[in-house]
């Protein structure tokens, strides 16, 4: 099938219209509009143009986190004679500490940098010297690369120049700070800073961080002053979470509304490193948390928050009933016990998260309907003692918004027609259960019209029959992320049907499945989301690793101008690298993944979901960045794919 590029049609009279008006109200409107908007009206004509390179000048805000820009590219949309900038938020992959007399600029109050891998520490000491006004910083994988280096002296002064910071997220591993050295700098932190987050930090560093210092010796009280005295809310990465930690932080941050802690042992913990229910019982000593998570992660070794049982989430119950969220994953010896504890505890309660809860069984939830608890987002991962009777119960709470229930293998169709009902349901996660056809029937009627995010992945029991009854003769206007991954009966017939059904779906994963091939992407690369809208996939994200009909043919739907919002690729490298990595050069902006990783964002940038934009002229936007490079870049997707085929 032809790979020509689609013709662009005439610009309707009203684009010359618009065109006419005066500069003055052209300026305006530009000033409504995003990044990618600004410069997708900007290649339409030499007036659009005209007025995008007068108002990049005035630009208050410059939010690009969509694709990831060269300095060269990016220098023209951040003029240097721009007083007025005050955030900026940016996908940093492609800078390096060239680019920083380019981004940094004393106007600024809120800078977000995603992915400063090829950043060293000057990173963090610019900021500290050109940006004093800043109120809210994150920073994203800084110095990742091995001979990218960083100095105590860099965070130094990047704690002492910005004295107004409130909000600061050092979303990179912070060991590689010499210990004592790391702790001596945080005293001299702005004292207006509320939010902590940093992405990897040992738990004997966050201890000797916030341990009180004797003020000097000739004081004449000689009395100890706290550090960060202001935290409500702290997020933290460690190695293990401990009792001493958890005391430390309960003793020193005293106004602390939000506490949410993650570990990935390398080892099995020690007691003396480890959390026990002593520690548990020392969690909320002044009354004001309404937010905990503790999260034990499997990533390097099965291991669990074995040293705590029932005894410590009952202790630690008495002081959490003006909890709001509650978070708990590893705490494979805490029974219905402990579970229905915090549940009958915490009336104001309405988000509760259990992962691996390998002794929660259906008692927890048998008389839920006596609480008076208001349950809007619920997770249930791996408790595979669970039974359709728990999600029944679950489902007289009417409010549910979002239900994880990935893993729980007992999950069946009587389930689907309880939560079926469920009228504000937009997130259902339902990986490795036991539904059937049947049960997905269920939520067609109610829940398809309101659903958001579904996913099926790994539900062995669905076939292409059971996908079309949610879709066929239906579209569903709100759904936009659809996982159809490990799905051995799913093939080409489904995917035509989501085409012809005009889903506007923004993720759609469909990977280890054997029977999807060339036909799906070809769909899926023709179909029109919206009459009214943009022509052509709205897809940002597709994931096809290990689909087994996967050919060549594929790779030409592909490349441009097919799938103009594509951000992220999922595809098998091993028997089509030429192609993946002609693909990789066609288009510099996907990111194409050929390795089986997860797609999305990486491990540090998931927290930023502030600023939400439309994506409609995202491809402009790379039209108008890449203006010269297309056709050079299109050539060698076109050779590859003639030299696989021969």
């Amino acid at each position: 099938m032809s790979s020509e590029p689609l013709r662009s049609d005439p610009p309707p009279p009203s684009a010359e219209t618009l065109d006419l008006l005066p500069g003055a109200i052209l300026g305006t409107i530009f000033t409504k509009l995003d990044i990618p908007s600004i410069c997708s009206l900007a290649s339409t004509s030499k007036s659009f143009n005209s007025s995008a390179s007068t108002i990049l000048s005035f630009l208050p805000h410059f939010h690009l986190l969509d694709v990831a820009p060269s300095i060269g590219l990016l220098r023209p949309l951040l003029p240097a004679n721009n007083p007025h900038l005050e955030t900026l938020k940016l996908d940093c992959t492609r800078l390096d500490d060239s680019s920083l007399d380019c981004l940094l600029r004393p106007s600024l109050r809120h800078v977000s940098l995603h992915n400063c891998a090829d950043f060293s520490g000057s990173l963090l000491s610019q900021l500290g010297i050109r940006c004093k006004l800043l109120r809210s910083l994150y920073l994203s994988s800084v110095a990742d690369k091995r001979w990218r280096s960083m100095c105590v002296s860099d965070l130094e002064q990047l704690l002492t120049g910005c004295t107004q910071l409130e909000t600061l997220s050092l979303m990179f591993d912070v060991s590689i700070f010499l210990r004592p050295n790391f702790a001596r700098v945080w005293p001299l932190a702005s004292a207006k800073i509320t939010c902590l987050e940093i992405g990897y930090i040992s738990s004997v560093m966050v201890t000797e961080l916030l341990s009180p210092i004797l003020g000097p010796q000739h004081s004449p009280s000689h009395m100890q002053f706290s550090i960060l005295p202001n935290i409500q809310k702290l997020w933290l990465a460690v190695d293990y979470i401990t009792d001493t930690m958890i005391g430390t932080i309960s003793k020193s941050l005293v106004s602390l509304t939000h506490l949410d802690l993650r570990d990935a042992p390398i080892i099995e913990p020690s007691f003396t490193i480890d959390l026990t229910n002593s520690g548990l019982q020392l969690i909320n000593p002044h009354g004001k948390l309404e937010h905990l998570s503790l999260i034990r992660s499997q990533e390097f070794v099965a291991t669990y928050f074995k040293r705590v049982n029932d005894l410590g989430v009952l202790l630690m119950a008495d002081r959490c009933a003006s909890m709001e969220s509650i978070c708990l994953g590893g705490f494979c010896r805490v029974t219905d016990t402990g579970f229905k504890t915090i549940l009958h505890s915490c009336s104001s309660l309405y988000k509760f998260k259990v992962t691996y809860g390998s002794q929660l069984t259906d008692l927890v939830f048998h008389d839920i309907d006596a609480t008076s608890l208001a349950l809007t987002h619920v997770s249930l991962r791996w408790c595979n003692l669970l039974t359709n009777l728990s999600f029944i119960r679950l489902a007289s709470n009417r409010n549910l918004s979002v239900l994880d229930l990935r893993d729980c293998r007992n999950l069946g169709d009587s389930s689907l027609q309880a939560i079926g009902t469920l009228p504000k349901l937009k997130t259902l996660l339902l990986d490795g259960s036991d539904i059937s056809c049947v049960g997905l029937s269920y939520l067609k009627e109610n829940v398809m019209s309101s659903i958001v995010s579904l996913s099926v992945r790994g539900c062995k029991r669905l076939t292409d029959k059971c996908i079309s009854i949610l879709f066929d003769g239906y579209s569903s206007r709100e759904l936009r992320e659809l996982d159809l991954s490990n799905l051995p009966n799913l093939s080409d017939a489904t995917v035509l049907l989501l085409a012809k059904s005009r889903v506007q779906l923004v993720e759609l994963r469909m990977r280890q499945c054997p029977l999807i091939g060339d036909t799906s992407v070809m769909a899926l690369a023709s179909m029109q989301a919206d009459d009214d809208s943009w022509r052509g996939s709205s897809l940002q994200l597709l994931d096809l690793f290990n689909c087994g009909g996967i050919t060549p043919i594929s790779f030409r739907w592909l490349n441009k101008p097919y799938f103009p919002r594509l951000r992220w690729l999922g595809v098998t490298g091993i028997v089509n690298r030429d192609l993946v990595d002609a693909l990789a050069r066609s288009r510099p902006f996907l990111h194409v993944s050929s390795r089986g990783e997860e797609l999305g964002t990486n491990q540090w940038d998931n927290s930023d979901d502030m600023y939400m934009h439309d994506y409609e002229e995202v491809d402009e936007l790379e039209q108008w960045l890449l203006d010269d490079d297309n056709e050079n870049a299109d050539e060698h997707m076109e050779d590859a794919a003639d030299d696989v085929e021969n």
